[in-house]
């Protein structure tokens, strides 16, 4: 009985605790139902969060440009490679979506990625092991072209998907990479490291925009995904001021040096001192923005290298005369020694015994120290020549718009000091300092600033957004004294015993200054000894009268054979790229070259037959080109009849329905001057000669249509990569 009241009441317990639990369930319940909250967190919200997918939509960076339009720099579309591996992915569908094989999905796939079928099966075996929903590849997988990724396609393998991605290319390589520096993407984000990458991150990188939608388990897009896009704003393209025709021709120039004669450093760049814009500008060593891990040299050299520069320096010293009114070029002075000071030790020409009695003229054509200290201290005055240096813009930075600039320092403690930094040792400078102060002597006495940063253009419209503009930062000197300095620096190249003569040019007078720069020996701080141990370097301008290119080249330290001496290696680079560039410019020759004797005029051959062309051209002309079929008649001549040219000037005989020629082996040069022919925009990939076009030979010429080349250097095999790797002065 007592059993029985007790099972009642622990029964009676039981109910009411039950039904208390009830109670709280179904009172939370409906509170829940009710408010649409737990702990203060809205679950509509929370469910919308937890089925809605949203990623970034990245901005396409801006483009980087030359002068005319060509592209230099651009995001182009790149994939990325996964394999979807969970099986419920394929529920309730026709076909599968998910990795069946497992073992052929790997054989398939190993010649295209470069990897191991092993390793291929073992990631996806691994994957459905694990339950995952998708693998990916490593880097094998990651950065496919598009013609891969169609390669991979067109296997029908299921399961196999990509996700496409931009990346920044460079598609000419190391061509003015360390103008254009390189970007790097890291958390989605593209950023720039180095050059105008760098310097115009602002405007090149964009906003990125975003997308959002309802998802199942899957991440498939439900029927209904109200999707919300917010698109992304891309960035501006920049054009700059370098000209990618002058750019080649120092790009191949210094290749060639490079390859010849392995030296530690080359430094190379050409202005238009008109305007101060910076129209080619090189380093080696060099490298090849789009592999990055092969860097050797980071530095753009020409803004961020400050050395001692050698004679180059007396340009200036002899202007600061002028202006002052003290130099009398026909004065003469006694050459090989000048003890400036009692008990100091004497300057030194680099003929140590001199020349004699010698005139100031003289002193500059041969490069004489003697010449500068003297001029500095005794006609000048040592304080007022370096209120000209100031002037001149030493010691300070140029505020070229380039990242990295570095200062140089005018090196003006000591008495001795004074005067070496007059025939440039001591004193340290940028490559830039010097084309910038050279712009007074090139342009009637005004220095301009120099900038490689033309326009920022809207990416859609073309829009110009802002523009640089030529900007005179200092007159150091009158025009007559840019003038005078002009005339004399002409007799440093013309003259048969000058320093200067190997820089001679064909066509055009030239003007300039030499430089044999010592370099002081970190390990012993004296300056370093034997043939190879300078920088060797030339700063000028041409044609004399009215410049309109300066250039300055600088070889550190080239392998020189006995039979070669430093500016050699100096001079192929300056007379082939000023040469060169000048022709291109159409600038007409303003002397009478060597070679004049040996010119042809170009007959009338319109409206004739290929086959009579080529025989009214006859053997004067032993490069011609016919651009069509042989059997036609010739419609148009490049050059034009009656224009006098050397005997291996390319000539272009165009007939009807002109069709695309076979451009190998020819010269940059020859490229350019066919591609102005018909208006093509042309890009140019590798130094050297041309061995591949896009446009097959026998394809049709489109007016204004698009032609990239590939060149390489002579002796190479197609396919085969370019290797990218006494005392005072002169």
């Amino acid at each position: 009985m007592m059993k029985s009241k007790n099972t009642q009441r622990m029964a009676k317990v039981w109910m009411l605790f039950f039904t208390l639990l009830f109670m709280l369930l179904a009172g939370r319940f409906l509170y829940i139902q009710t408010t649409g909250e737990v702990q203060g967190i809205d679950l509509n919200e929370w469910a919308d969060k937890k089925r809605t997918s949203a990623y970034q939509l990245d901005a396409t960076r801006g483009r980087i440009l030359d002068q005319n339009g060509m592209t230099l720099a651009y995001d182009r579309p790149t994939y990325r490679l996964y394999a979807i591996v969970d099986e419920a992915y394929s529920t309730n569908l026709e076909e599968p979506k998910h990795v069946t094989d497992p073992e052929k999905t790997a054989e398939m796939l190993a010649p295209l990625l470069d990897m191991k079928a092993s390793d291929i099966e073992s990631r996806i075996e691994s994957g459905i092991e694990n339950e995952r929903f998708q693998v990916e590849f490593g880097s094998a997988g990651k950065d496919l072209s598009q013609q891969k990724m169609k390669d991979i396609k067109q296997l029908e393998l299921p399961g196999i998907n990509f996700i496409e991605e931009s990346k920044r290319y460079y598609p000419n390589g190391k061509f003015a990479s360390h103008v254009i520096g390189f970007s790097q993407t890291k958390n989605g984000q593209s950023k720039g490291v180095t050059g105008v990458e760098k310097q115009m991150q602002e405007y090149l990188q964009g906003s990125p925009g975003r997308i959002s939608y309802q998802r199942d388990k899957y991440g498939v897009k439900l029927l209904d995904p109200k999707e919300v896009i917010k698109k992304p704003d891309d960035g501006d393209d920049v054009m700059l001021t370098i000209d990618q025709k002058i750019q080649t021709f120092l790009e191949d120039a210094m290749s060639q040096v490079e390859q010849q004669y392995k030296p530690k450093r080359i430094m190379a760049a050409v202005m238009d001192p008109d305007t101060g814009e910076i129209l080619a500008l090189g380093n080696r060593p060099s490298y090849n923005p789009n592999h990055i891990k092969e860097v050797e040299n980071w530095y753009n050299d020409i803004v961020s290298y400050p050395f001692e520069p050698g004679s180059t320096m007396k340009i200036f010293t002899w202007a600061a005369a002028m202006e002052e009114g003290v130099y009398n070029g026909s004065e003469k002075f006694k050459s090989g020694n000048y003890q400036f000071d009692e008990g100091s030790r004497p300057i030194y020409d680099h003929r140590r015994e001199g020349w004699g009695s010698i005139t100031y003229d003289q002193g500059m054509r041969y490069s004489s120290n003697v010449a500068a200290a003297k001029l500095a201290k005794e006609k000048i005055g040592l304080e007022k020549f370096r209120h000209y240096l100031e002037e001149f813009g030493f010691g300070q930075k140029t505020g070229i718009d380039l990242p990295g600039e570095a200062t140089g320092k005018i090196l003006y403690n000591w008495p001795v000091e004074k005067l070496t930094t007059a025939f440039g040792q001591g004193t340290t400078t940028t490559p830039i300092q010097l084309l910038t102060a050279a712009s007074a002597v090139a342009n009637d006495g005004k220095m301009m600033q120099p900038y490689v940063l033309s326009k920022v253009l809207d990416s859609e419209s073309g829009e110009v957004k802002s523009e640089n503009k030529p900007e005179t930062i200092g007159e150091p000197i009158s025009p007559e004294t840019a003038k005078q300095m002009r005339d004399l620096l002409g007799t440093v190249v013309s003259d048969e015993d000058a320093t200067g003569n190997i820089y001679k040019l064909n066509d055009y007078s030239m003007a300039g200054k030499t430089g044999t720069a010592q370099i002081p020996d970190p390990e012993t701080g004296r300056y370093m000894t034997g043939k190879n141990n300078y920088i060797f370097s030339f700063l000028g301008m041409a044609p004399k009268d009215d410049p309109e290119l300066l250039i300055y080249v600088a070889v550190q330290q080239p392998e020189l054979e006995v039979t070669e001496y430093g500016p050699e290696p100096v001079a192929h680079i300056v007379k082939t790229v000023t040469e060169n560039s000048l022709h291109y410019l159409d600038i007409r020759p303003d002397q009478q070259s060597k070679e004049t004797v040996d010119l042809k005029e170009i007959p009338e051959v319109k409206g004739d037959s290929v086959k009579k062309a080529k025989e009214k051209l006859g053997n004067d002309f032993n490069r011609v080109t016919v651009i069509g079929s042989e059997d036609g008649k010739v419609e148009k001549v490049y050059p034009e009849e009656g224009t006098s040219v050397l005997p291996n000037q390319r000539i272009f005989l165009v007939t009807e329905n002109p069709t695309m020629p076979d451009i190998t082996g020819w010269s940059a040069r020859d490229v350019f001057h066919f591609a102005d022919m018909f208006h093509l925009k042309v890009e140019t990939m590798g130094n050297g000669f041309a061995y591949k076009q896009s446009a097959p030979p026998g394809a049709e010429i489109q007016d204004g249509g698009y032609l990239v080349v590939e060149f390489q250097p002579p002796g190479m095999e197609e396919g085969e990569e370019e290797e990218t790797e006494p005392e005072g002065e002169n």
